[in-house]
Protein backbone atom coordinates (compact mmCIF):
# COMPACT_ATOMS: atom_id res chain seq x y z
CA UNK A 1 0.00 0.00 0.00
CA UNK A 2 2.93 2.47 0.90
CA UNK A 3 4.81 1.85 -2.21
CA UNK A 4 1.45 2.06 -4.21
CA UNK A 5 0.55 5.31 -2.20
CA UNK A 6 4.02 6.93 -3.17
CA UNK A 7 4.20 5.89 -6.86
CA UNK A 8 0.50 7.81 -7.13
CA UNK A 9 2.25 10.91 -5.60
CA UNK A 10 5.35 10.65 -7.76
CA UNK A 11 3.15 10.01 -11.05
CA UNK A 12 1.26 13.64 -10.43
CA UNK A 13 3.41 15.60 -8.32
CA UNK A 14 6.62 13.97 -10.23
CA UNK A 15 9.19 11.82 -8.63
CA UNK A 16 12.09 14.79 -7.57
CA UNK A 17 8.96 16.08 -5.54
CA UNK A 18 8.57 13.04 -3.88
CA UNK A 19 11.67 12.67 -1.29
CA UNK A 20 11.70 9.43 0.08
CA UNK A 21 15.82 9.10 0.80
CA UNK A 22 16.72 9.96 4.64
CA UNK A 23 18.65 12.73 4.23
CA UNK A 24 16.22 14.57 1.94
CA UNK A 25 13.86 13.79 4.93
CA UNK A 26 15.47 14.69 7.53
CA UNK A 27 15.23 18.12 7.44
CA UNK A 28 11.48 18.14 7.80
CA UNK A 29 11.55 15.49 11.03
CA UNK A 30 12.67 18.43 13.52
CA UNK A 31 11.45 21.78 14.71
CA UNK A 32 13.77 24.96 14.98
CA UNK A 33 14.60 23.93 19.20
CA UNK A 34 14.71 20.03 18.06
CA UNK A 35 12.78 19.06 21.19
CA UNK A 36 10.71 16.19 19.14
CA UNK A 37 12.42 14.08 16.14
CA UNK A 38 9.68 12.49 14.36
CA UNK A 39 9.65 9.96 11.21
CA UNK A 40 8.07 9.95 7.75
CA UNK A 41 7.15 7.91 4.79
CA UNK A 42 7.85 10.67 2.53
CA UNK A 43 8.33 14.39 2.15
CA UNK A 44 6.02 15.79 -1.03
CA UNK A 45 6.25 19.00 -2.33
CA UNK A 46 3.02 19.97 -4.24
CA UNK A 47 3.44 23.01 -6.28
CA UNK A 48 -0.51 24.19 -6.67
CA UNK A 49 -3.35 24.06 -4.15
CA UNK A 50 -4.73 20.86 -7.06
CA UNK A 51 -1.24 19.15 -6.47
CA UNK A 52 -2.04 19.47 -2.19
CA UNK A 53 -5.56 18.46 -3.27
CA UNK A 54 -4.60 15.11 -5.07
CA UNK A 55 -1.75 14.34 -2.15
CA UNK A 56 -4.65 14.62 0.34
CA UNK A 57 -7.07 13.01 -1.34
CA UNK A 58 -4.76 9.89 -1.76
CA UNK A 59 -3.78 9.61 1.48
CA UNK A 60 -7.00 9.38 2.97
CA UNK A 61 -7.95 6.79 0.74
CA UNK A 62 -4.59 5.14 1.50
CA UNK A 63 -5.50 6.23 5.46
CA UNK A 64 -2.09 7.36 5.79
CA UNK A 65 -1.79 10.78 7.78
CA UNK A 66 -0.46 13.94 6.77
CA UNK A 67 1.64 16.80 8.17
CA UNK A 68 1.39 20.11 6.67
CA UNK A 69 4.74 21.84 7.25
CA UNK A 70 5.67 25.70 5.63
CA UNK A 71 9.36 27.19 7.14
CA UNK A 72 8.80 24.58 9.98
CA UNK A 73 10.14 27.44 12.06
CA UNK A 74 7.21 26.11 15.01
CA UNK A 75 8.43 25.72 18.72
CA UNK A 76 5.69 23.53 20.15
CA UNK A 77 6.44 19.99 18.23
CA UNK A 78 2.87 20.85 15.71
CA UNK A 79 4.38 20.38 12.80
CA UNK A 80 6.83 17.26 13.67
CA UNK A 81 5.52 13.84 11.20
CA UNK A 82 5.18 10.67 13.68
CA UNK A 83 4.82 8.21 10.23
CA UNK A 84 2.61 9.05 7.14
CA UNK A 85 3.36 11.43 4.30
CA UNK A 86 5.01 15.51 5.02
CA UNK A 87 3.21 17.85 3.01
CA UNK A 88 5.46 20.69 2.20
CA UNK A 89 4.24 24.23 1.11
CA UNK A 90 7.12 25.68 0.00
CA UNK A 91 6.87 25.59 -3.46
CA UNK A 92 3.54 27.29 -3.11
CA UNK A 93 4.88 30.56 -2.90
CA UNK A 94 3.25 33.06 -5.33
CA UNK A 95 1.58 36.67 -4.37
CA UNK A 96 -1.54 36.21 -6.89
CA UNK A 97 -2.39 39.43 -6.53
CA UNK A 98 -2.40 42.68 -4.39
CA UNK A 99 -5.46 45.17 -4.56
CA UNK A 100 -4.88 48.87 -3.21
CA UNK A 101 -8.32 49.98 -3.19
CA UNK A 102 -9.31 47.16 -1.05
CA UNK A 103 -5.99 46.91 0.89
CA UNK A 104 -5.64 43.34 0.50
CA UNK A 105 -2.89 40.89 -0.47
CA UNK A 106 -3.80 37.35 -2.14
CA UNK A 107 -1.13 34.88 -1.57
CA UNK A 108 0.04 31.42 -1.18
CA UNK A 109 0.54 29.25 2.03
CA UNK A 110 4.25 29.00 1.27
CA UNK A 111 5.27 32.74 0.46
CA UNK A 112 7.85 33.71 3.22
CA UNK A 113 6.51 36.27 5.97
CA UNK A 114 9.04 39.18 5.12
CA UNK A 115 7.61 38.40 1.21
CA UNK A 116 4.45 39.40 2.35
CA UNK A 117 5.77 42.27 3.63
CA UNK A 118 7.75 43.77 1.28
CA UNK A 119 5.18 43.09 -1.46
CA UNK A 120 2.81 44.68 0.81
CA UNK A 121 5.36 47.96 0.98
CA UNK A 122 5.85 47.77 -2.72
CA UNK A 123 2.21 48.78 -2.98
CA UNK A 124 2.33 51.27 -0.73
CA UNK A 125 0.75 49.21 1.96
CA UNK A 126 1.57 47.92 5.54
CA UNK A 127 1.42 43.90 6.50
CA UNK A 128 1.71 44.59 9.95
CA UNK A 129 2.29 40.67 11.12
CA UNK A 130 6.20 40.31 12.04
CA UNK A 131 8.40 37.64 14.15
CA UNK A 132 11.72 37.39 14.81
CA UNK A 133 11.75 34.27 12.10
CA UNK A 134 10.10 36.11 9.52
CA UNK A 135 12.95 35.77 6.92
CA UNK A 136 12.34 31.98 7.11
CA UNK A 137 8.42 31.30 8.41
CA UNK A 138 6.09 31.12 5.90
CA UNK A 139 2.55 32.62 6.15
CA UNK A 140 0.13 29.11 5.95
CA UNK A 141 1.83 28.67 9.43
CA UNK A 142 1.26 31.97 11.12
CA UNK A 143 -2.41 31.55 10.08
CA UNK A 144 -2.19 27.82 11.13
CA UNK A 145 -0.60 28.73 14.66
CA UNK A 146 -2.76 32.45 14.66
CA UNK A 147 0.63 34.11 15.26
CA UNK A 148 0.97 37.15 17.10
CA UNK A 149 4.79 38.82 17.44
CA UNK A 150 5.16 42.49 18.20
CA UNK A 151 2.97 44.28 16.02
CA UNK A 152 -0.74 42.85 17.97
CA UNK A 153 -1.24 46.24 20.15
CA UNK A 154 -1.98 48.01 17.30
CA UNK A 155 -2.49 45.65 14.51
CA UNK A 156 -4.11 42.07 16.08
CA UNK A 157 -3.01 38.94 15.75
CA UNK A 158 -2.80 36.58 12.76
CA UNK A 159 -6.59 36.41 13.23
CA UNK A 160 -7.81 39.69 12.67
CA UNK A 161 -5.41 39.92 9.72
CA UNK A 162 -7.61 37.48 7.66
CA UNK A 163 -10.25 38.00 5.19
CA UNK A 164 -10.40 34.89 3.52
CA UNK A 165 -8.70 31.32 2.85
CA UNK A 166 -8.73 28.91 0.93
CA UNK A 167 -8.44 25.10 2.38
CA UNK A 168 -7.53 21.61 1.08
CA UNK A 169 -9.68 19.44 3.67
CA UNK A 170 -9.33 16.15 4.63
CA UNK A 171 -10.98 14.30 1.69
CA UNK A 172 -8.74 16.46 -0.71
CA UNK A 173 -12.30 18.53 -1.55
CA UNK A 174 -10.99 22.38 -1.45
CA UNK A 175 -12.95 25.20 0.09
CA UNK A 176 -12.85 28.23 -1.79
CA UNK A 177 -13.16 30.99 0.91
CA UNK A 178 -10.84 33.56 -0.96
CA UNK A 179 -12.95 36.62 -0.34
CA UNK A 180 -11.72 40.15 0.22
CA UNK A 181 -15.29 41.24 2.44
CA UNK A 182 -14.88 42.91 5.60
CA UNK A 183 -18.91 42.32 6.50
CA UNK A 184 -20.12 38.75 5.29
CA UNK A 185 -23.07 37.33 7.45
CA UNK A 186 -24.25 34.30 5.23
CA UNK A 187 -23.31 32.04 7.78
CA UNK A 188 -20.77 30.51 9.90
CA UNK A 189 -17.05 32.10 9.74
CA UNK A 190 -15.48 29.28 8.48
CA UNK A 191 -12.27 31.02 7.62
CA UNK A 192 -11.82 31.09 12.03
CA UNK A 193 -12.10 27.21 12.13
CA UNK A 194 -8.68 26.93 10.49
CA UNK A 195 -7.03 30.14 11.49
CA UNK A 196 -5.18 28.67 15.06
CA UNK A 197 -6.23 25.16 14.21
CA UNK A 198 -2.65 23.75 13.35
CA UNK A 199 -3.46 22.42 10.07
CA UNK A 200 -5.56 19.70 12.46
CA UNK A 201 -8.85 20.45 10.34
CA UNK A 202 -7.39 21.87 6.76
CA UNK A 203 -4.71 22.41 4.99
CA UNK A 204 -4.51 26.33 4.56
CA UNK A 205 -3.14 26.82 0.97
CA UNK A 206 -3.40 30.58 -0.11
CA UNK A 207 -4.89 33.87 1.99
CA UNK A 208 -6.65 37.26 1.18
CA UNK A 209 -4.53 39.27 3.99
CA UNK A 210 -5.78 42.94 5.47
CA UNK A 211 -3.20 45.54 4.72
CA UNK A 212 -3.18 49.16 6.13
CA UNK A 213 -1.95 52.40 5.44
CA UNK A 214 2.24 52.78 5.44
CA UNK A 215 3.25 54.62 8.74
CA UNK A 216 4.53 58.20 7.39
CA UNK A 217 6.67 58.13 10.40
CA UNK A 218 8.15 56.08 13.20
CA UNK A 219 10.12 56.41 16.50
CA UNK A 220 11.86 53.67 18.52
CA UNK A 221 13.04 54.24 22.27
CA UNK A 222 14.59 52.15 24.56
CA UNK A 223 12.86 52.62 28.60
CA UNK A 224 15.10 52.09 32.08
CA UNK A 225 12.17 51.09 34.67
CA UNK A 226 12.23 50.56 38.16
CA UNK A 227 9.99 47.04 38.13
CA UNK A 228 7.53 45.32 36.10
CA UNK A 229 4.64 47.25 38.16
CA UNK A 230 6.64 50.55 36.87
CA UNK A 231 6.42 49.18 33.30
CA UNK A 232 2.69 48.49 33.41
CA UNK A 233 1.97 51.70 34.75
CA UNK A 234 4.63 53.54 31.97
CA UNK A 235 2.45 51.67 29.28
CA UNK A 236 -1.02 52.22 30.41
CA UNK A 237 0.30 56.80 30.09
CA UNK A 238 1.68 55.85 26.53
CA UNK A 239 -1.71 54.00 25.54
CA UNK A 240 -3.62 56.55 27.05
CA UNK A 241 -1.75 59.41 25.17
CA UNK A 242 -0.84 57.61 21.99
CA UNK A 243 -3.83 55.13 20.91
CA UNK A 244 -3.37 52.96 18.11
CA UNK A 245 0.22 55.11 17.64
CA UNK A 246 1.58 53.10 20.35
CA UNK A 247 2.33 49.82 17.84
CA UNK A 248 4.81 48.22 20.39
CA UNK A 249 5.37 47.57 23.74
CA UNK A 250 8.32 45.07 24.90
CA UNK A 251 8.75 44.06 28.36
CA UNK A 252 12.82 43.07 28.97
CA UNK A 253 13.92 42.22 32.87
CA UNK A 254 17.62 42.95 33.82
CA UNK A 255 18.84 39.32 33.66
CA UNK A 256 17.67 38.71 29.77
CA UNK A 257 19.10 42.10 28.66
CA UNK A 258 22.18 41.00 30.21
CA UNK A 259 22.61 37.65 28.30
CA UNK A 260 22.14 39.67 25.03
CA UNK A 261 24.57 41.88 25.73
CA UNK A 262 27.07 38.96 26.99
CA UNK A 263 26.23 36.97 23.78
CA UNK A 264 25.18 38.79 20.90
CA UNK A 265 28.23 40.00 18.57
CA UNK A 266 28.36 44.04 18.59
CA UNK A 267 25.28 44.57 20.63
CA UNK A 268 25.62 47.33 22.67
CA UNK A 269 24.05 48.54 26.28
CA UNK A 270 21.19 50.93 25.11
CA UNK A 271 21.39 53.11 28.49
CA UNK A 272 24.35 53.78 30.56
CA UNK A 273 22.62 53.03 33.94
CA UNK A 274 21.40 49.53 35.34
CA UNK A 275 17.83 48.75 35.77
CA UNK A 276 15.31 46.17 36.88
CA UNK A 277 13.12 46.40 34.12
CA UNK A 278 13.68 47.70 30.33
CA UNK A 279 10.99 48.47 27.85
CA UNK A 280 11.29 48.81 24.28
CA UNK A 281 8.75 51.17 22.51
CA UNK A 282 7.60 52.20 19.06
CA UNK A 283 5.33 54.50 18.13
CA UNK A 284 3.76 54.96 14.36
CA UNK A 285 2.31 58.16 13.06
CA UNK A 286 0.20 58.77 9.73
CA UNK A 287 2.64 62.39 9.88
CA UNK A 288 6.03 63.00 9.73
CA UNK A 289 6.15 64.00 13.96
CA UNK A 290 6.69 60.46 15.36
CA UNK A 291 9.86 61.54 16.95
CA UNK A 292 8.65 64.60 18.59
CA UNK A 293 5.38 63.23 19.51
CA UNK A 294 7.28 59.60 21.55
CA UNK A 295 10.23 62.54 22.73
CA UNK A 296 7.26 64.19 24.62
CA UNK A 297 5.95 61.53 26.14
CA UNK A 298 8.90 60.38 27.15
CA UNK A 299 10.12 63.49 29.02
CA UNK A 300 6.55 63.10 30.86
CA UNK A 301 7.38 59.62 31.71
CA UNK A 302 10.73 60.92 33.52
CA UNK A 303 9.22 64.15 34.79
CA UNK A 304 6.70 61.95 36.07
CA UNK A 305 9.28 59.47 37.83
CA UNK A 306 7.07 56.56 35.65
CA UNK A 307 10.27 55.93 34.10
CA UNK A 308 14.24 55.99 35.43
CA UNK A 309 15.88 56.44 32.12
CA UNK A 310 15.03 56.52 28.35
CA UNK A 311 17.19 56.51 24.83
CA UNK A 312 15.57 58.24 21.82
CA UNK A 313 16.70 56.30 18.25
CA UNK A 314 18.42 59.11 16.39
CA UNK A 315 18.23 56.71 12.98
CA UNK A 316 16.59 54.37 11.54
CA UNK A 317 19.63 52.37 11.90
CA UNK A 318 19.74 53.03 15.66
CA UNK A 319 16.19 52.14 16.04
CA UNK A 320 17.18 48.57 14.06
CA UNK A 321 19.99 48.35 16.61
CA UNK A 322 17.47 48.12 19.71
CA UNK A 323 14.66 45.83 18.09
CA UNK A 324 17.98 43.28 17.35
CA UNK A 325 18.04 43.49 21.14
CA UNK A 326 14.77 42.40 21.28
CA UNK A 327 14.46 39.84 18.78
CA UNK A 328 17.98 38.15 19.96
CA UNK A 329 16.79 37.25 23.06
CA UNK A 330 15.56 33.88 22.56
CA UNK A 331 18.39 32.69 20.44
CA UNK A 332 20.80 34.23 23.29
CA UNK A 333 19.53 32.72 25.79
CA UNK A 334 20.42 29.48 24.68
CA UNK A 335 23.77 30.05 25.14
CA UNK A 336 23.14 30.11 28.93
CA UNK A 337 21.92 26.70 28.88
CA UNK A 338 18.81 24.44 29.03
CA UNK A 339 15.65 26.61 28.42
CA UNK A 340 12.34 25.69 29.62
CA UNK A 341 9.83 27.56 28.07
CA UNK A 342 6.16 29.08 28.63
CA UNK A 343 4.55 30.62 25.99
CA UNK A 344 1.34 31.97 28.18
CA UNK A 345 -0.84 34.51 28.41
CA UNK A 346 -2.74 36.85 31.21
CA UNK A 347 -5.08 39.78 31.18
CA UNK A 348 -2.82 43.04 30.74
CA UNK A 349 -3.97 44.52 33.99
CA UNK A 350 -2.25 41.73 35.56
CA UNK A 351 0.92 40.93 33.92
CA UNK A 352 3.02 42.56 36.55
CA UNK A 353 1.30 40.52 39.00
CA UNK A 354 1.78 37.50 37.37
CA UNK A 355 5.91 38.31 36.60
CA UNK A 356 6.15 38.68 40.54
CA UNK A 357 4.33 35.78 41.69
CA UNK A 358 5.65 33.18 39.14
CA UNK A 359 9.18 34.29 39.42
CA UNK A 360 8.88 33.74 42.96
CA UNK A 361 7.66 30.21 42.83
CA UNK A 362 9.97 29.01 40.66
CA UNK A 363 12.81 30.13 42.29
CA UNK A 364 11.29 28.66 45.19
CA UNK A 365 11.19 25.79 43.58
CA UNK A 366 14.85 25.42 42.40
CA UNK A 367 17.44 27.55 44.02
CA UNK A 368 19.73 29.09 41.25
CA UNK A 369 17.13 29.02 38.39
CA UNK A 370 17.02 31.97 36.12
CA UNK A 371 13.88 33.90 34.98
CA UNK A 372 14.22 34.77 31.84
CA UNK A 373 10.93 36.23 31.18
CA UNK A 374 9.77 38.72 28.23
CA UNK A 375 7.33 39.60 25.90
CA UNK A 376 4.32 41.97 24.69
CA UNK A 377 3.05 43.77 27.36
CA UNK A 378 0.62 45.19 25.39
CA UNK A 379 -1.63 41.98 24.62
CA UNK A 380 -0.31 40.36 28.11
CA UNK A 381 1.63 37.64 26.13
CA UNK A 382 4.63 36.50 28.47
CA UNK A 383 7.30 34.02 27.26
CA UNK A 384 8.18 33.00 30.81
CA UNK A 385 11.60 30.93 30.01
CA UNK A 386 13.25 29.47 32.68
CA UNK A 387 17.40 29.06 32.04
CA UNK A 388 19.39 26.24 34.33
CA UNK A 389 21.23 27.33 37.11
CA UNK A 390 24.66 28.20 36.75
CA UNK A 391 26.75 24.70 36.64
CA UNK A 392 23.56 22.73 36.56
CA UNK A 393 23.91 19.66 34.18
CA UNK A 394 21.41 20.40 31.41
CA UNK A 395 19.72 17.30 30.99
CA UNK A 396 18.55 17.50 34.62
CA UNK A 397 17.41 20.60 34.52
CA UNK A 398 14.88 19.95 31.11
CA UNK A 399 13.66 16.90 33.08
CA UNK A 400 12.03 19.19 35.54
CA UNK A 401 9.76 20.62 32.43
CA UNK A 402 6.76 19.02 33.62
CA UNK A 403 7.09 20.25 37.18
CA UNK A 404 7.77 23.72 36.43
CA UNK A 405 4.34 23.57 33.69
CA UNK A 406 2.34 22.95 36.91
CA UNK A 407 3.66 25.66 38.60
CA UNK A 408 3.74 28.52 35.85
CA UNK A 409 0.15 27.28 34.21
CA UNK A 410 -1.50 26.78 37.71
CA UNK A 411 -0.97 30.90 38.32
CA UNK A 412 -1.67 31.75 34.70
CA UNK A 413 -5.05 29.83 35.11
CA UNK A 414 -5.59 30.95 38.33
CA UNK A 415 -5.47 34.44 36.98
CA UNK A 416 -7.85 33.45 33.90
CA UNK A 417 -4.91 33.36 31.58
CA UNK A 418 -3.98 31.02 28.81
CA UNK A 419 -0.97 28.27 28.82
CA UNK A 420 -0.96 28.66 24.90
CA UNK A 421 -0.46 32.18 23.64
CA UNK A 422 1.02 32.68 20.60
CA UNK A 423 2.90 29.99 19.77
CA UNK A 424 0.37 27.23 19.55
CA UNK A 425 -0.33 23.57 21.58
CA UNK A 426 1.29 21.38 19.44
CA UNK A 427 2.54 18.15 21.15
CA UNK A 428 4.39 20.02 24.40
CA UNK A 429 0.87 21.58 25.29
CA UNK A 430 -1.46 19.14 24.43
CA UNK A 431 -1.96 16.80 27.40
CA UNK A 432 -1.75 20.50 29.56
CA UNK A 433 -5.14 20.92 28.11
CA UNK A 434 -7.70 18.73 29.97
CA UNK A 435 -6.10 20.38 33.15
CA UNK A 436 -7.01 24.27 32.32
CA UNK A 437 -9.82 24.29 29.13
CA UNK A 438 -13.30 23.95 29.91
CA UNK A 439 -14.41 20.73 29.28
CA UNK A 440 -17.48 21.87 27.27
CA UNK A 441 -14.88 23.86 24.91
CA UNK A 442 -12.48 20.65 24.63
CA UNK A 443 -15.91 18.74 23.54
CA UNK A 444 -16.41 20.66 21.08
CA UNK A 445 -13.45 20.95 19.82
CA UNK A 446 -13.51 17.08 18.98
CA UNK A 447 -16.53 17.42 17.60
CA UNK A 448 -15.36 19.66 14.87
CA UNK A 449 -12.37 17.55 14.52
CA UNK A 450 -14.38 14.60 14.10
CA UNK A 451 -16.58 16.12 11.82
CA UNK A 452 -13.75 17.48 9.17
CA UNK A 453 -11.57 14.83 9.63
CA UNK A 454 -12.86 11.95 10.72
CA UNK A 455 -10.41 9.36 9.73
CA UNK A 456 -7.69 11.65 11.48
CA UNK A 457 -5.35 11.75 8.96
CA UNK A 458 -4.80 15.74 9.65
CA UNK A 459 -1.76 16.38 11.84
CA UNK A 460 -3.03 13.31 14.23
CA UNK A 461 -2.38 13.54 17.58
CA UNK A 462 -1.66 17.40 18.29
CA UNK A 463 -3.63 19.83 19.88
CA UNK A 464 -5.79 16.91 20.95
CA UNK A 465 -5.00 13.38 22.06
CA UNK A 466 -5.32 11.07 19.05
CA UNK A 467 -7.42 7.79 20.53
CA UNK A 468 -4.91 5.54 18.84
CA UNK A 469 -1.25 5.89 16.87
CA UNK A 470 2.18 6.69 17.54
CA UNK A 471 3.40 8.60 20.38
CA UNK A 472 6.13 11.34 20.35
CA UNK A 473 9.64 10.42 21.07
CA UNK A 474 11.15 13.68 22.54
CA UNK A 475 14.69 14.67 22.81
CA UNK A 476 16.25 17.24 25.17
CA UNK A 477 19.01 19.76 23.33
CA UNK A 478 21.99 20.64 25.00
CA UNK A 479 20.73 24.10 23.53
CA UNK A 480 16.87 24.96 22.78
CA UNK A 481 16.63 27.47 20.75
CA UNK A 482 13.71 29.29 19.12
CA UNK A 483 12.14 32.49 18.39
CA UNK A 484 9.60 34.24 20.85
Amino acid sequence: MTHSLLDTLAARLGPAHVLTRETDIAPHLAETRGLYRGEALAVVRPRSTEEVAFAVAACAQARVPVVAQGGNTGLVGGGVPFGGVVISLARLDRVRAVDPLDATITVEAGCVLANVQQAADEAGLLFPLSLASEGSCRIGGNLATNAGGTAVLAYGNARELTLGLEVVLADGQVWNGLRALRKDNSGYDLKNLFVGSEGTLGIITAAVLRLHPKPVSKATAFLGLASARAALDAFGRLRDRLGPRLTAFEYVPRFPLEVVLRHLPGAVRPLAGDHASYALVEISSPAPDAYDELEAQLGELLEAGLAEDAVLAQSQAQGAALWRLRESLSEMQGFEGGSIKHDVSVPVSRVAEFLERATVACEAALPGVRVCAFGHFGDGNIHFNLTQPVGAETAAFLAEWPRFNRIVHDIVHAMDGSIAAEHGVGLIKRDELPRYKDPVALDLMRRLKGALDPQNILNPGKVLAAESGPEALPVAPARPAGAA
